[in-house]
């Protein structure tokens, strides 16, 4: 019964406010509407540190996933061929096809064939050797997003720091002419610069994972190219 009285509570309540027996308080004209630029204009000069570093993330977001998707492009007969050839002791026709290809795998393979003849462990060293100098090729930029990532939030909120300080410095010397306007005013747009770091560390955020996923794609193919590679080599002599 309480839970139906409370209800009925409330629907007379809407109906006198729809009615006009209670006026609700509303500004004074037309209500006031602002798009992404002028919330941006009203940020400051933080916004335009954030719409740099949201410009490189962007940018680095690009290059690289045409790079790293570039190095994993793979042919799923190369194995064989290079098996091929190295059994027939066709050792040059092997490093002209690993060159021909041009990935990070290929150019692994390509390093262990000009190594064969030598002891087995030197031959694996040199390919993890190559192998790790690949992935620092396709890892370029990538501290750069992670910054971003974890530092365009930081620039935010120092943004709004600061325009908080202004707005109640504002209101220390507006003395006894307060108004509450100067106080709400300053606070958003000092909580603006938050709302810009936040998207531009979201962004970078999801932007970084992508990519490292990429980049995982790319290494668990070279691996499995390193290990058939080695295993061949170790496979006895028919």
């Amino acid at each position: 019964m309480n839970l139906l009285y409370f209800i009925a509570q409330a629907a007379s309540s809407v109906s006198d406010i729809v009615s006009g027996e209670n006026p609700v308080l509303t500004p004074v004209g037309t209500a006031q509407t602002m798009n992404l630029w002028e919330m941006a204009v009203k940020g400051g000069w933080i916004m335009i540190v954030l719409s740099l570093l949201l410009v490189v993330c962007i940018y680095l977001l690009f290059e690289r996933n045409y790079v790293i998707r570039k190095a994993a492009k793979d042919d799923p007969l190369f194995m064989d061929k290079i098996k091929d050839y190295i059994r027939s002791g066709e050792l040059k026709a092997a490093v002209s096809y690993c060159r021909g290809v041009n990935t990070p795998a290929a150019r692994m393979i390509e390093k262990g064939i000009s190594r064969l003849g030598r002891p087995v462990n030197d031959i694996q060293a040199a390919i993890e050797n190559v192998g790790n100098f690949e992935v620092t090729k396709l890892e370029k930029g990538m501290t750069i997003m992670a910054t971003i990532s974890g530092g365009a939030p930081m620039i935010g909120f120092l943004g709004t720091v600061t325009g908080m300080v202004r707005a109640f410095f504002e209101m220390a010397n507006a003395g006894n002419n307060i108004d509450i306007t100067l106080l709400s005013g300053g606070i958003y747009e000092a909580m603006i610069t938050t709302v810009g770091g936040l998207i531009v560390g979201i962004i970078a955020m999801f932007a970084y994972n992508y990519l490292v996923t990429l980049i995982d794609g790319v290494v668990n193919k070279m691996e499995a190219k390193t290990m058939t590679f080695m295993d061949m080599l170790n496979e006895p002599a028919s």
